[in-house]
């Protein structure tokens, strides 16, 4: 008579902390657009809403396998050496760099450098010219779009400031 396999639960607990996150976010977000235009609070509370419902369905999943003994709330799946080895970690802190960097680097030097270093940590460092060659167009892209052509109020940095002057001065 073959013994049945019992499976440890699934640790839920750190599954559960970027969801956690995204609900706290998205509610200070909504609390920050009151005074906005209708427009902007449309498409606030649709991708908003988006990011809470599928929040809902995950906590729901969780609820399930955790009422069928099937996970706990562990976090022994926070961290491990497969986070370093597929560069999570990498990641982790190339978006921490991103928000304290972007306010002194500007909006498209700074998303440059974060796209490059994140291709870069995904790919395993292969390809490199080709990298940098995508990072370089969708930062020029999102300078064009949201910074010359709409004026939004994304940090400037050395290379607005001088694209500025450059389109000024022909």
């Amino acid at each position: 008579m073959a013994s049945e396999h019992h499976k440890p639960p699934r640790q839920l607990g750190g599954e559960l902390v970027i969801p956690i996150i995204a609900v706290g976010f998205t509610i200070y977000f909504f609390s920050t657009i009151w005074n906005s235009p209708w427009t902007a609070q449309v498409s606030a509370f649709m991708v908003g809403g988006f990011l809470l419902f599928v929040c809902a369905i995950f906590f729901v999943r969780c609820a399930v396998w955790l009422s069928r003994g099937e996970g706990s709330l562990g976090f022994g799946n926070l961290f491990t050496i497969e986070d370093i080895r597929t560069g999570r970690i990498g990641l982790l802190f190339t978006t921490i760099a991103y928000v304290m960097f972007i306010d002194t680097l500007g909006f498209t030097l700074m998303t440059f450098l974060f796209l490059a270093i994140s291709m870069l940590i995904l790919a395993k460092g292969k390809r490199p010219g080709f990298i940098l060659m995508i990072s370089g167009a969708m930062a020029l892209t999102g300078w064009a779009v949201f910074i010359w052509a709409f004026d939004t109020r994304f940090p400037r940095g050395w290379f607005e400031t001088m694209m500025k002057a450059v389109l000024a001065n022909g």
